[in-house]
């Protein structure tokens, strides 16, 4: 009997234990104890630049094929791929030996028909004397005037045809419309070629300044015309910043660039604007047919900052902890990038004044208490200088 006592003793003990030790744990979770310290930023309206990047073709201003008007064989190539030429240079010969020959036919032509004038003319000198006193009658006078005309009519279409030859002669010579840089020359000495010739004999780039094309969306676009002076869509684009162009080796091209124009239309197919943007390019180093990327800064005033790494996302929506008494609250919000990767502008759901988490948001769970360290957005800024 005293080791039935002494059992129910014992269980006695360690039943009140058990219940001791469930009632300690519910106070605890219930009790509100603030669990750390944690950086907390209040939030303060800054200025910003925004920077858009988008991949853009580069061309010259004038890309200019090189065609033949006439057809023959390439006889000489006076110019190189990439080599630089002026306007007028001479960058083909083509043979076609028959312009040569029917040009001097035809000036042998054009001679023959001006001693015919000549002759007329005599006959009409002799005849109208000798009509005006009637020894001959005044219809002899005008045959001899209607063969006159006849003649200085002769001489006229010789002469046409012995021009037209000789602007095919000179087509044999093929020169560069304009001052720029050769492109590829797909052919060589000996290659028959004429004005339906597939490829043409090259193509002559004018890149004194270069264009770089890109396109931007609807959405994009209207944000980036929204704060610009001027009351037209042409006053506006004179507004827009100068732009950066960035070359595909990473690094920044020397000289800035400006936005020249936008297409009338949107591209139904992809919703955006095709856009060209002017870079002058007096050193030749940017070429038509290149790729770079083109950034546009766009400055934003009184805006919110925040860090990035004090947001997190939560079902596609950008979220952050707002401090309230002690407490923090997730709470959505909407963001742009800034460039550099390390913080937001929040254009919707912050406040001037707001005081957010910066310190603990992968740690921290909604409703958890801290013990707020406040910062400066300098302070975040300065960071790592």
């Amino acid at each position: 009997m005293n080791n039935k006592i002494m059992f129910r003793a014992i269980t006695g003990i360690i039943a009140v234990g058990l219940l001791s030790a469930c009632g300690g744990g519910k106070q605890e979770q219930g009790s509100g104890k603030r669990i750390g310290t944690y950086k907390v930023l209040e939030l303060e309206t800054t200025n910003a630049t925004l920077i858009a990047e988008y991949p853009a073709s580069l061309e010259g201003i004038k890309d200019i094929d090189i065609r033949p008007k006439i057809d023959g064989y390439i006889d000489e190539v006076l110019v190189d791929e990439g080599q630089t030429v002026k306007k007028g240079q001479l960058l083909f010969r083509i043979s076609n030996p028959q312009y040569s020959q029917d040009m001097k036919s035809l000036q042998a032509s054009v001679a023959a028909a001006e001693s015919a004038v000549d002759a007329a003319e005599l006959q009409v000198t002799k005849t109208r004397p000798l009509s005006e006193k009637g020894i001959v009658s005044a219809f002899e006078l005008q045959n001899a005037e209607i063969n006159l005309k006849t003649k200085e009519s002769d001489l006229e279409n010789a002469k046409a045809r012995y021009l037209n030859t000789v602007t095919n002669v000179g087509y044999t010579q093929v020169k560069s419309p304009v001052d720029g840089v050769v492109g590829t020359i797909p052919y060589r000495v000996g290659s028959y070629v004429n004005s339906a010739t597939a490829q043409p004999l090259t193509r002559v780039s004018d890149i004194s300044v270069i264009q770089a094309y890109f396109s931007i969306g609807e959405k994009q676009q209207l944000n980036l015309m929204a704060d610009l002076e001027g009351t037209t869509f042409e006053e506006k684009i004179n507004h827009l910043p100068e732009v950066n162009l960035i070359l595909s080796n990473g690094r920044k091209y020397e000289e800035l660039g400006k936005i020249k124009s936008f297409s009338g239309l949107i591209n139904p197919k992809t919703g955006a604007f095709s856009v060209r943007a002017d870079f002058p390019n007096a050193s030749g180093m940017l070429r038509s047919g290149g790729s770079a990327i083109v950034q546009i800064p766009q400055v934003v005033e009184n805006a919110i900052l925040i860090p990035q790494k004090a947001s997190f996302e939560l079902q596609d929506k950008r979220m952050v902890y707002l401090l309230k008494e002690g407490v923090v609250t997730a709470s959505s919000i909407s963001v742009r990038s800034v460039p550099g990767g390390k913080f937001f502008i929040v254009d919707e759901g912050l406040t001037k004044g707001d005081k957010i988490l910066i310190e603990g948001v992968g740690i921290l769970s909604e409703g958890a208490e801290i013990n707020p360290e406040f910062v400066k957005m300098s302070d975040i800024l300065n960071e790592g200088k």
